[in-house]
């Protein structure tokens, strides 16, 4: 990747900003700007630098991005993330550092940036169209398309301060897909509108991204990982990590709730790693393939691996997840499976301490680390909640129709938890505790697909063949 043209360049890139306690500090800094070499002369507490202090939004931030790359940045809320986007797109000027850019950049960083709230929106379309490099004859060109685009009808001509939040970023977007931009930057603009114009944006931002170059920022880490390759992540104003964007999303989860368990008090002891798992003898084997039928005519042979508790995991240890399993409806393990057949998501859980509200459940991921489907046991005893005393160990079964798989690798991920669906903590969460394999399959679009029982074609009877005169 290195070898390949840079489309961004950060190298070492800080940004202070000085805070001050009063106005009034704030002007008399200001003041002494302006007049230079003479403030010398006068007091400090006269020309505002009493009171002031620095605060660092970003930290000797360094990264590359190649051309046709699509990159994501993830982080809390104070991170630093509008910051760096707004000095690599040249609205601000970092306080130390460097950002080269290699080709025209479109952004939507904050909700209307860039729009004058007392103009119209099809003035503001010329005004940020030209901003961003169209002649006026090009933006002519393009205006029917961006206002079929945007589908916010006359509000054209009334001036933007009248827009809801959602006409804002349709306009805006609007005007990015039709500049011909070589890098889109693009700042939880997503977050607003509605679900028509979301698909519309996210077929324009697939399309861009199999000739441009993208840095999304967004706090849906499962759409980071649906379109980004890699994931820059920022905690308090510098680089924490930088990598596949599974990978990164994962750690990111992870350090964010540690934190909120930290932050309310709780405390846990580390799980030991302790393999558990049963060896799966030769008569408890079953492969689906041989004794079923698969009545959807449609062939997906998706082969399973054993239990592994040593992967990635994190939680307070207030209990311990001490095996995953697939069976059939029998109860037998399974290795191979077809889709279309019931199948059984089994996981045996071990409370460490006393557990007033269990809550387990399980996802299946596909190799990037999108979540394709799962479900957990909140709202099944929801009126009954389910307890468990230290020491106690219990049996969770999720039984359902297997779907059909693309071909290529998935995980399930478990995780066992305490208290509600909304306010719970997390006493382990275990990264892809078992693995499927989809060898081959029938289905050629979708993350999944589902057995279809029949798929029927039939004439209206009263339809009449009239012969031409």
């Amino acid at each position: 990747m290195s070898c390949e043209p840079r489309a961004i360049s950060v190298e070492d890139v800080s940004k202070r900003f000085r805070v001050f306690a009063k106005p009034a500090d704030r002007l008399k800094a200001a003041i002494r700007h302006r007049i230079g070499g003479l403030s010398k002369l006068a007091p400090a507490r006269l020309l505002g630098t009493e009171g002031a202090t620095e605060f660092h939004a970003l930290q000797h931030v360094s990264f590359q991005v190649q051309k046709g790359e699509t990159i994501g940045i993830i982080g809390r809320n104070g991170s630093g993330k509008s910051t760096l986007l707004q000095i690599i797109c040249g609205t601000l000027t970092p306080s130390g550092g460097r950002v080269a850019i290699d080709g025209r950049v479109a952004a939507l960083l904050e909700l209307g940036a860039g729009f004058n709230p007392e103009f119209t929106g099809r003035e503001n379309v010329f005004m940020n169209a030209a901003l961003l490099g169209l002649s006026k004859t090009q933006i002519e060109e393009r205006l029917d398309d961006i206002f079929a685009f945007a589908d916010i009808g006359d509000f054209v001509d009334r001036p933007v301060k009248t827009y809801s939040s959602g006409m804002y970023v349709r306009l805006a977007f609007a005007v990015i897909a039709h500049v011909d931009a070589d890098v889109l930057v693009i700042d939880e603009a997503l977050a607003v509108g509605d679900a028509f114009f979301t698909q519309k944006c996210m077929r324009f931002l697939r399309a861009f991204m199999e000739r441009g170059t993208v840095l999304f920022v967004s706090h849906d880490t499962n759409a980071v990982v649906n379109l980004c390759t890699r994931v820059v992540w920022l905690d308090k104003g510098r680089v924490r990590e930088i990598g596949p964007a599974k990978d990164v999303c994962d750690s990111y989860l992870e350090a964010f709730y540690e934190e909120q368990h930290r932050a309310s008090g709780r405390r846990g002891h580390a799980i030991e790693h302790r393999r558990v798992v049963r060896a799966i003898a030769e008569g408890d084997v079953r492969d689906q393939r041989a004794h079923l039928v698969n009545a959807s005519k449609l062939r997906n042979d998706v082969e399973l691996f054993q239990f592994s508790p040593d992967t990635k995991n994190f939680g307070l240890g207030g209990a311990s997840i001490e095996h995953v399993g697939i069976e059939d409806s029998a109860g037998a393990s399974l290795n191979w499976v077809v889709g279309g057949e019931i199948v059984c998501v089994r996981i045996i859980v071990k409370a460490l301490q006393d557990l007033e509200r269990a809550i387990v459940g399980f996802i299946v991921r596909d190799r990037l680390g999108q979540n394709l489907f799962g479900d957990n046991t909140y709202l099944t005893t929801l009126n009954e909640p389910f307890s468990a005393s230290a020491g106690e160990s219990f049996t969770v079964r999720f039984v359902f129709r297997m779907p059909i798989l693309p071909v290529g690798d998935y995980s399930v991920t478990v995780a066992v938890a305490d208290g509600s669906q909304s306010d719970h903590v997390i006493h382990q969460w275990l990264h892809d505790a078992v693995l499927l394999k989809s060898h081959s399959t029938s289905i050629s679009t979708g993350l999944i697909g589902i057995p279809m029982h029949e798929i029927a074609l039939e004439r209206d009877a009263s339809n009449e063949v009239r012969a031409v005169q």
